[in-house]
C-alpha cells in the first residue's frame, strides 16, 4: 500500500509542478480532482501501518482514487460542452439587470481563474486533457491499488 500512497501523492504533486514548470492555470474543477488523491494517499499510509484494517483503509483509498477519476470525468465532459459547471468560479461573470458598474467590479474574483470549460492540454498534438489524463490515470491506479491488495503486497 505504500507504492499506492506514494502514487496517490505523486498526481496532485505534478499537477502543481505543472502549473510553475510548464506555466499551466488550474481552473476550480481541476483543483477539485486533487483533493481525493491527497485522502487517497493517508488511508494507503493507514492501510500499511494498521494491518489488520488493511483490507478496509486499502478499499477506502482506492475508492479516493475513483473519486479523483469520477471528478475527472465530469471535468471532461463540462470541457467537451456535454454538461455546464455547477461551480459558481467556472463560470465567466454575467451582467446583473439593474446593478452597478461598481457591483460588478466588486463581484469579481480578486485574481482571474481560469474556465472549467477550457481543456488544458499538456502534450502538444495528443487530443486528451490534463482532466483526461486524470480519468486514465486514476483508473490505473485504482486496478493496481486492487491488485496490490488482493496479493496482499506490502510495499
Amino acid at each position: 500500500m505504500i507504492r499506492l500512497a506514494l502514487l496517490a501523492a505523486a498526481a496532485p504533486l505534478f499537477a502543481w509542478a505543472s502549473e510553475g514548470l510548464f506555466g499551466l492555470a488550474p481552473c476550480e474543477l481541476c483543483l477539485w480532482q486533487r483533493w481525493p488523491y491527497a485522502v487517497a494517499a493517508a488511508l494507503a499510509l493507514a492501510a500499511a501501518v494498521f494491518r489488520r484494517a488493511r483490507v478496509l483503509f486499502g478499499g477506502l483509498a482506492i475508492a479516493a482514487v475513483l473519486a479523483s477519476g469520477a471528478i475527472g470525468a465530469f471535468h471532461v465532459g463540462v470541457e467537451q460542452g456535454w454538461w455546464p459547471s455547477p461551480l459558481a468560479g467556472c463560470q465567466a461573470p454575467r451582467a446583473v439587470p439593474g446593478a452597478s458598474v461598481e457591483d460588478m467590479l466588486r463581484s469579481l474574483a480578486p485574481a482571474p481563474t481560469k474556465p472549467c470549460d477550457a481543456p488544458t492540454y499538456l502534450v502538444p498534438g495528443l487530443p486528451i486533457s490534463m482532466a483526461g489524463m486524470n480519468v486514465l490515470y486514476a483508473l490505473g491506479l485504482a486496478a493496481a491499488g486492487l491488485a496490490w491488495l488482493r496479493r496482499g503486497t506490502r510495499i
